[in-house]
């Protein structure tokens, strides 16, 4: 029988495809016990899932055939434990290359904090969760999906972009990247010395943006998204100000107008990286108490 990702598994231990799941990300949870059958990058692959789960909790459900759910299993994490909490941002920059690779004539770039963009607009979204000893990293590509099956007006896909996305090829260069740039974060501890700050930071479209900060209690804080800082957090500058509060930040462009509107406002919430909050940052300072633990199961 044929392997349906036979580039995929040149790169990866086991790469196993479902025609049909609830949730990959849940799915390899339920292996993540088994180091030996499930080890480091294994990849569980659908084109077809009913159940999935975006950032904060939302659902995520695409046409049968229209886009691919990919989750990977990471079990070689960094030591530091706030060093996972750009694990991912590593998979945002691999899959945004992965994609740009067959987009050549479009501009591809990743939205602080989990979702890659295509001529602004969202192709990919990306989740990690943790388990004990591993870290699961759920991506949701459009792929085939129309025009007419796009989800909000701010959405693309391949298909509407009028390509035929190759599956196994963005697959196979997704995994190649992601495994290179995991393992030199190991390597080195940290994402300044590995390059994936940089790498990032090159990538990022939210940088220069005007960013509006809803605080609790309904004050708001707008400024600018200045930088990415050594934690991978966003840092906002606004008149030199600092406050030391927990809010929701969502991203625009300079002339005012949004980027993208969701349910929850606008662009980005404070990140959620498998259990650990990596808070956005006002004039440099966290708006939230930085990661202290490694990453729980949420």
């Amino acid at each position: 029988m044929s392997v349906p990702f036979p580039l995929a598994s040149e790169v990866a231990p086991r790469v196993e495809s479902v025609a049909r799941t609830g949730s990959t990300n849940a799915d390899l949870r339920a292996h993540a016990a088994d180091a030996i059958g499930w080890p480091h990058l294994s990849t569980l692959v659908t084109r077809d899932q009913t159940a999935g789960r975006g950032r904060l909790d939302r659902t995520w459900v695409a046409p049968e055939g229209s886009a691919i759910a990919v989750s990977v299993l990471l079990r070689e994490l960094p030591d530091e434990p706030a060093a996972r909490g750009w694990l991912p941002l590593a998979a945002g920059v691999a899959m945004c290359d992965a994609i740009a690779a067959q987009l050549p004539e479009h501009e591809v770039a990743v939205k602080w904090p989990n979702d890659v963009l295509v001529d602004g607009r969202k192709i990919c979204g990306i989740l990690a969760e943790a388990t004990a000893d591993a870290v699961i990293i759920g991506a949701g590509v459009n792929t085939a999906m129309t025009s007419a099956q796009l989800p909000v007006p701010t959405a693309t896909s391949f298909g509407a972009l009028g390509v035929a996305a190759d599956d196994d090829r963005l697959l196979a260069a997704y995994l190649r990247l992601l495994d290179a740039l995991v393992s030199e974060l190991n390597a080195t501890g940290g994402a300044l010395q590995s390059g994936l700050h940089s790498a990032a930071t090159a990538r990022c479209a939210t940088l220069g943006q005007a960013v509006r900060v809803s605080m609790p209690g309904g004050h708001v804080v707008e400024g600018t998204a200045a930088a990415l800082d050594a934690d991978g957090r966003l840092v906002v500058t606004a008149g030199g100000a600092a406050r030391d509060l927990c809010g929701r930040c969502g991203a625009r462009a300079s002339g005012g107008k949004l980027t993208r509107r969701s349910t929850d406002g606008d662009v980005a919430d404070h990140r959620h990286n498998g259990g650990v909050t990596q808070p956005v940052t006002l004039g440099g300072r966290p708006l939230m108490p930085p990661p202290g633990t490694p990453p729980r199961s949420s």
